[in-house]
């Protein structure tokens, strides 16, 4: 698997990824992205702002880079990058389908992105990255799975897949929703000729909601690697929204409420992969000082106390607009 190569890394940050949900595209349901981005968000502007992210995320040890097919141009950002420093050799990249962006580049589109599980979107937009990434693509995940997903079902899919992981790709899945926990434990089932399918889950979990936990531990148990995402809540625990709880363990450590929310994280044995989801430089930097962030039991357990249910938090999400 790739993410071997992270296994052996010695930096403190190389359990840190980096996701481009938030600059891949101009808009995303991240608070605060009038102040983070600005007004130019042009293509041209946003690929100078994404590869200055993984400029400086590789160069603090950061290896793991997270993209999506409905993440604008997100792929072609990073594919421009790589090309760009042939070099480099020890990144690993993951990216995703199953969902079709298809906001055409605008912050006020009435649908930004589309989700089909079936086949015919599987090829289509495995071809698509392809083109982008070419073999530099190492993990290639279904698209935020629920528990009513068809990608859990359908035989012919998942002998496409088999056939992808015989060729070298690992296959993996992300998930969404408040029944996530589900989801993760149905993907986990799937075989293919008595061999799991999928070696890699990607799932929200954050101090507001950690509902996925144990399944994610469970996943862990099995063999998966788990990248865990979303673990700012899109914003919600960032300085200027951040909870009071958040705030006080933040001014103990005297790092910031971002550090102290991925740390929480970073405690838990299962998580393989933390990631960042930066807009900005210095967000970027403040967050990579979360393997700094030495969170006591005491700690620990008032962060504990800010979990919400989980159907709440997930309808609250619903409800961020696209900025």
């Amino acid at each position: 698997m790739p993410f071997s190569r992270l296994a052996t890394a010695t930096t403190p940050t190389a359990h840190l990824g980096l996701g481009l949900a938030a600059v891949g595209r101009p808009g995303y349901i991240t608070l605060d992205r009038d102040t983070d981005l600005g007004a130019d968000r042009s293509v041209d502007a946003l690929r100078t702002r994404t590869h200055e992210l993984l400029d400086a995320a590789y160069a603090q040890g950061v290896r793991y880079f997270d993209v999506a097919r409905s993440y604008g141009r997100s792929e072609e950002f990073l594919a421009d990058w790589l090309n760009a420093r042939p070099d480099i050799a020890d990144a690993v990249i993951g990216s995703k389908w199953g969902y079709t962006y298809t906001a055409g580049w605008s912050t006020d589109a009435e649908q930004h992105e589309v989700k089909d599980h079936g086949l015919a979107t599987y090829e289509r937009q495995r071809a698509e990255t392809d083109a982008l990434l070419g073999d530099r693509l190492d993990l290639y995940q279904i698209h935020s799975v629920t528990p009513d997903s068809p990608a859990l079902t359908d035989k012919d899919l998942h002998a496409r897949l088999a056939q992808a992981a015989a060729e070298g790709l690992t296959i993996g899945f992300s998930t969404s929703g408040p029944a996530q926990a589900d989801a993760i434990r149905a993907a986990v089932a799937v075989t293919v000729d008595g061999e799991p399918l999928f070696r890699t889950v990607q799932s929200t979990y954050n101090v507001l909601e950690p509902s996925a936990g144990p399944a994610l531990a469970e996943a862990h148990d099995a063999g998966l690697t788990v990248i865990v995402k979303e673990g700012m809540a899109n914003g919600r625990l960032a300085a200027p929204h951040a909870p009071d709880a958040l705030r006080a363990v933040a001014a103990e450590t005297g790092l910031g409420c971002d550090a102290v929310a991925l740390a929480w994280i970073l405690c838990r044995p299962w998580a393989g992969v933390v990631l960042s989801g930066a807009a900005t430089v210095p967000q970027l930097l403040s967050n990579l000082h979360a393997p700094a962030v030495d969170l006591d039991a005491d700690q620990l357990t008032r962060l504990a106390t800010l979990a919400e249910d989980p159907r709440a938090y997930w309808e609250g999400r619903g409800q961020l607009p696209w900025h």
